[in-house]
């Protein structure tokens, strides 16, 4: 049964200046990530002009202190410059829902957060509304469609690999791209069906493959090759030996992507992708109209020497009749 989304944001109570110790980080905040350098200058700017924009905050009336919705960044700031007084738009307490809610809309048109705080938080929305639908998760909180699919995707990963996402140094910080990409490799059906596979030790060797150098994996979109050479594999019926190399190019850190492939599934890849191009030129020149390119001599010729190439390749290959 899901909730009653009515009355979802969190109504407006007013404008006005309150101390600075008064205000506490709001625990459901999608955004738990603040990078110094963006901070040193957002700190910059209010020690020179102050805060122009109020912090957006509610009155906890169990723990009797402002929760912060929307401006941690600014708060942390004024803390730092020694601010004593800041202005805020105080809106009613909200519910849990809300509380996520108000936070989503309020950031949509900024700078993206890191995406695993966010899937924390849908997460959780999920949890409440008892909702999975990317539309409607969608539309409530104000993130793309793409975007709640992503967050989907990296809750589906244990604790573990979570937290290397959430590394509060950005230099040690896996970036949530590495995980998405994964996704479609350690889910794929036949995959998942290898007597050898492991879900979590295939990605700590992945993780391996990544960074440790000499690296093997050196871009995320590599799993998109990876994924690739599964399917080339899938439709020549090869799965049984693509098992065998996927599962060394997993134990061997040294071992290419390039030996994923199978050299009979790529010449099955390359022959379909040449019919493709082969289907428009025959729709083309189905389509041509003789008289009104009649005098085309530049035309004319050139399809006499396709002509004379598709004969010659035909009679290397014993395929003339």
């Amino acid at each position: 049964m899901k909730k009653d989304h009515q009355s979802i944001v969190a109504k407006v109570i007013g404008v006005k200046s309150v101390s600075t110790n008064e205000l506490q980080p709001n625990p459901h905040n999608p955004r738990i990530l603040f990078d110094k350098q963006p901070l040193g200058i957002l700190q910059d700017s209010i020690n020179r002009v102050g805060i122009l924009v109020p912090l957006t905050v509610y009155w906890d009336l169990r723990k009797k202190h402002y929760v912060i919705l929307d401006g941690q960044r600014r708060w942390v700031c004024a803390q730092k410059i020694g601010l004593s007084k800041v202005p805020v738009n105080q809106v009613e307490e909200p519910s849990l829902v809300q509380n996520i809610v108000t936070m989503f809309q309020i950031h949509k048109l900024r700078e993206d957060w890191e995406l695993m705080p966010t899937a924390l938080k849908v997460e959780l929305l999920m949890s409440e509304i008892n909702d999975r639908n990317d539309a409607r998760l969608a539309e409530l909180t104000g993130l793309d469609e793409a975007v709640v699919s992503r967050c989907k995707k990296l809750i589906s990963y244990d604790n573990e690999f979570q937290d290397m996402m959430l590394d509060p140094d950005p230099s040690k910080r896996m970036k949530a791209d590495f995980f998405i990409e994964l996704y479609s490799v350690i889910h794929d059906r036949d995959v998942v069906k290898f007597e050898w596979f492991s879900q979590k030790k295939f990605i700590k060797q992945m993780l391996d493959k990544y960074l440790v150098e000499p690296r093997t994996l050196k871009a995320v979109t590599d799993f998109r090759l990876i994924k690739q050479h599964i399917t080339n594999a899938r439709r020549i019926r090869a799965e049984k030996v693509f098992s065998g190399r996927l599962k060394k190019f997993a134990e061997e850190r040294e071992t290419p992507l390039e030996y994923l492939e199978i050299d009979e599934a790529n010449v099955r890849a390359d022959a379909k992708a040449i019919v493709k191009k082969l289907n428009a030129i025959e729709e083309i020149i189905n389509d041509l109209d003789t008289e009104k390119y009649y005098g085309e001599e530049e035309l004319w010729n050139s399809i006499k020497q396709l002509i004379k190439i598709l004969e010659e390749k035909l009679q290397k290959a014993n395929k003339r009749r």
